[in-house]
């Protein structure tokens, strides 16, 4: 089950998601800053997000982002595919092939999909949850994935998550993933609750080093 959404406020953009495959999130997490956020999952091929978002970049709208894909890739009947443009209506495909139970929400300004699902009202549940949060972009996905969770989830056992988030810059200032675990959900949100209070002084460590906080390490002046 995932989620990818963006935040009109400030422009960030991200996904987060949960399933019972390993590492999940380093193959169907996709996000650009200034363009959107990409899932590619069921049967993955992560070549397909970053497609979705160089078209999306170049002006395509979700509509023919999917047409497109379609045209190019010979096995979409194995796919789901979730779009988020920045600016723009989001699109979701699920192939004829996508595994067990689908389900598939679209509101304002996210869009949530699955397969292998306790019941198809997960997704439904999870853009609810996102659009009725507040705060940073990266709390309303982990917000929106555990209302998925506690809607039934996957029919199996979860086993990894992760979420992103892109603002501004040319690399996700935030990517944090559970790639094994019992309880990847719970474990994500906690590396978040650690991470968000740091999140500024990495992104001005990376901007403005002679300028950014101290580093808090052996060494350090």
């Amino acid at each position: 089950m995932s989620i990818a959404a963006r935040c009109p406020l400030t422009g960030m953009v991200g996904v987060a998601v949960s399933s019972s495959s390993i590492a999940v999130a380093s193959r169907c997490a996709h996000v650009r800053a200034g363009v959107g956020a990409v899932l590619s999952q069921n049967v993955t091929d992560p070549s397909l997000g970053r497609r979705a978002l160089d078209l999306m970049q170049s002006g395509k709208s979700t509509p023919e982002v999917l047409a497109l894909l379609a045209n190019e890739h010979p096995f979409m009947a194995w796919r789901q595919i979730v779009l988020v443009p920045l600016v723009g209506a989001p699109a979701i495909y699920s192939g004829d092939r996508t595994l067990g139970v689908t389900g598939e929400s679209i509101s304002r300004d996210c869009a949530a999909a699955g397969n292998l699902l306790a019941n198809p009202s997960v997704p439904g549940e999870m853009t609810r949850a996102f659009e009725e949060s507040r705060g940073h972009l990266a709390d309303r996905l982990l917000k929106a994935v555990r209302a998925g969770l506690k809607a039934g989830g996957e029919a199996g056992p979860l086993h990894a998550a992760g979420v992103q988030v892109a603002d501004k810059l040319s690399w996700p200032v935030v990517d944090l993933r559970v790639d094994w675990s019992d309880d990847p959900i719970e474990q994500l949100c906690s590396l978040w609750d650690i991470y968000q209070p740091q999140l500024e002084a990495y992104v001005q460590r990376a901007q403005f080093p002679d300028a950014a906080p101290a580093y808090g390490v052996a060494g350090d002046p």
